[in-house]
C-alpha cells in the first residue's frame, strides 16, 4: 500500500478509512496467530533429569510425568508443578549456614529453642543436627501434606527431643551418638509414612552436643576427671593383665613339673617292684646262678665309682703295688 501526504483533508480523511479497512481485514488473522501462541505457551512443558512433573485439572491430580517433552490442556486447564526426586534437602536444627564454602559462614543467631533439650538424668545440653530426605511420592508430598517443610521440622524437634530425654547425658555426649540418629530417624521415618507424606529420610546426623556455654567449665572438669578415672582404671586393667597371666603360667609350669616328677617317680617303683620281682623268680629257681649274676653286676656298678682300687692277697706279708686300673679305665673310655 503506498502512503503519501495528502493534499485536502477528504484525501486525508479516505486515507484514513482505507487503513481502518486494511486493519479490520487481519486482525482475525492477528487474533489466531495469537491464540496459537497462547495454546503452544501453555501445552508444552520439558521436564528435566532428576525432575518429575504432577499435572492437576482443575486442582485435581491426574498424573505424574517423568523427564522429557510433554503436553498437557493449555489455558491452565491443567497445571504443572515440577518436583526434584533426586536432590537431597537438608534441614538444620540449633544452626542456620549463611554460606556454604570451603570455610562456611554460619548464622550468629541463637536457636535455643531449637537446640537446648533436657536428658534423661535432668541435665541440660545444647543439641544441633541436620536432617537429610528425598522426594519419594511427588503427589502424596503435593496432596497429603500441607506445609511439609514445616511438619518435618516439628516432627524431627519433637522426636529428638523424646530421644535425648530418654538418654543420659554422658551416653549422648559419648557412647550412644550413632544409636541416637539411627533411633531419630526411624521414628521420624515411621511418623511421616503414616502421614502419608510422600518423604524418604535419608540422614539423621548429631553436629554438637555440648552443655549450656553457662556450665561449660564445670562440666569439662568433670569429664576430665571421669577420663582421669578410666585411664587409671585401664593402666590398672594393663597390669594386671601382665602379671596374672604370667603367675598363672609359672603356677601351670610347676604343677606340670610336679606331675611329670610324681609320673616319673612311680614309673621308676614299678619298674623296680617288676624287676625285683623277675629276679626273685629267677632266684628261685637257680639260686647260685642268680646269686653270682648279682654279685658281678652289684661290683660293676660299685667299681666305676671307687678312686683307688687295692688288691690284697691273704698269703702275702705286705700291700702289692697299686694297680693303675682307674688310669686304664680313662683311657679305653
Amino acid at each position: 500500500m503506498d502512503f503519501k501526504i495528502p493534499d485536502t483533508p477528504e484525501e486525508l480523511l479516505r486515507q484514513g478509512r482505507r487503513g481502518i479497512d486494511y486493519l479490520h481485514r487481519w486482525i482475525p488473522y492477528l487474533i489466531t496467530m495469537l491464540i496459537i501462541c497462547v495454546i503452544i505457551l501453555t501445552s508444552f512443558y520439558s521436564i528435566g533429569p532428576g525432575e518429575v512433573g504432577v499435572i492437576r485439572r482443575f486442582g485435581k491430580y491426574i498424573r505424574t510425568t517423568q523427564p522429557g517433552l510433554h503436553w498437557k490442556l493449555p489455558f491452565n486447564i491443567e497445571k504443572l508443578d515440577i518436583i526434584k526426586t533426586e536432590m537431597i534437602f537438608k534441614e538444620e536444627f540449633g544452626f542456620r549456614t549463611v554460606k556454604p564454602d570451603v570455610r562456611t559462614e554460619y548464622s550468629t543467631k541463637s536457636y535455643l529453642d531449637e537446640s537446648q533439650m533436657l536428658t534423661g538424668d535432668l541435665n541440660v545440653l545444647d543439641v544441633t543436627w541436620i536432617v537429610q530426605f528425598k522426594i519419594k511420592d511427588p503427589a502424596k508430598l503435593l496432596f497429603k501434606l500441607r506445609n511439609s517443610r514445616d511438619t518435618l521440622r516439628d516432627i524431627s524437634e519433637a522426636v529428638m527431643s523424646e530421644v535425648i530425654g530418654d538418654t543420659s547425658v554422658d551416653e549422648a555426649l559419648t557412647t550412644r551418638r550413632i544409636e541416637i540418629n539411627q533411633e531419630v530417624q526411624q521414628k521420624i521415618q515411621a511418623i511421616l509414612d503414616s502421614y502419608q507424606s510422600g518423604i524418604q529420610i535419608e540422614t539423621i546426623k548429631l553436629q554438637d552436643v555440648n552443655p549450656p556455654d553457662e556450665v561449660k567449665p564445670s562440666f569439662n572438669e568433670v569429664n576430665e576427671a571421669k577420663q582421669e578415672k578410666e585411664k587409671v582404671i585401664n593402666e590398672s586393667w594393663e597390669a594386671y593383665n601382665k602379671m596374672i597371666p604370667k603367675a598363672k603360667g609359672e603356677a601351670e609350669k610347676t604343677i606340670k613339673e610336679a606331675e611329670g616328677y610324681a609320673l616319673s617317680r612311680v614309673n621308676e617303683a614299678q619298674g623296680d617292684a617288676a624287676k625285683f620281682l623277675q629276679i626273685w623268680e629267677a632266684y628261685k629257681s637257680a639260686k647260685e646262678v642268680t646269686r653270682q649274676r648279682l654279685y658281678l653286676e652289684t661290683f660293676a656298678e660299685v667299681l666305676p665309682k671307687v678312686g683307688h682300687i687295692y688288691i690284697l692277697e691273704p698269703e702275702s706279708n705286705g700291700i702289692l703295688p697299686l694297680l693303675n686300673l682307674k688310669d686304664k679305665k680313662e683311657e679305653n673310655q
